[in-house]
């Protein structure tokens, strides 16, 4: 493992690699097939971003604590956000997709849902320049069948969690700790679910971290062995529903800058 420069790190101890061909499952909660954590050792996922006001939060806090998650962005936010996306992979986390509108597809056609899978993907691979990873989490965790059986021919891992902290439902970040916390001294060990659009998330992640070090948890990097192929139908969809109507390529920060406050 590389060295870590802060002493007091909870780091990551151990990196796996991912083979997703026929689409395994991967979470206890949808999914028993593949245990491949060792007790007291954890995965780190995080949900609905890129978020220009949390995610950076979140990176920051596995920075300093040398620690490698995995995002799974929506396509509308990495369209929205592509640079922050960019900061995701350029900081070794691998990223995967969670749809293009964080639809519930159980409530789709199946050629419905197959496009916000596609659409996400795409959306993905246009922020960062490259594609992803080959890994998707359904939006609620509710796996239609025929999604399930999609994703495994495309060769796409699916993964559902142990533990979903509800994050979502919380307000304050001691909440987010607490939650994330007693369901691993229940569980032991496990793929834990958090949101890095949420506000309380992105500010429990520097004391959860702390406390998962206290604790004696240990991190596992899941690095996909292959990346995902986009599909250039779903490439040319999204390029076209996120061109601009100007020119201007410039970032926001050199277009508008505070001049007085």
């Amino acid at each position: 493992m590389p060295e870590c420069a802060n002493p007091n790190a909870l780091g990551t101890s151990r990196i796996v690699e991912i083979d997703t061909n026929g689409g395994p499952g991967f979470g206890f909660e949808h999914f028993r097939q593949h245990d491949f954590l060792r007790n007291n050792e954890i995965v780190l996922t995080f949900d609905d971003g890129p978020w220009q006001t949390t995610t950076p939060s979140v990176l920051k806090a596995l920075a300093d604590h040398c620690v490698k998650a995995t995002f799974f962005p929506i396509g509308k936010h990495a369209t929205y956000y592509p640079e922050i996306l960019r900061q995701v992979a350029a900081a070794g986390h691998a990223v995967g997709s969670h749809t293009w509108s964080h639809a519930d597809l159980s409530r789709k056609s199946v050629d419905e849902a197959k496009e916000e899978v596609e659409k996400g993907i795409s959306a993905v691979r246009l922020a960062l320049g490259a594609p992803g990873a080959p890994y998707f989490r359904f939006p609620a965790l509710k796996h239609p069948p025929e999604v399930v059986t999609y994703l495994g021919e495309r060769g796409i891992g699916i993964f559902s969690t142990d533990m979903d902290s509800f994050d979502f439902k919380m307000r304050r970040p001691d909440q987010v700790i607490e939650s994330v916390m007693n369901k691993l001294k229940k569980h032991g060990k496990g793929i834990v679910l958090m949101h890095d659009f949420q506000k309380a998330t992105a500010e429990a992640v520097p004391e959860l971290l702390r406390q998962l070090k206290t604790a004696g948890y240990k991190v596992v990097h899941m690095r996909p062995k292959q990346a995902v192929a986009s599909l250039p139908q779903f490439d040319e969809l999204v390029a076209k529903d996120t061109k601009l109507p100007t020119l201007s390529s410039r970032p926001t920060s050199s277009v508008v800058r505070t001049i007085a406050e």
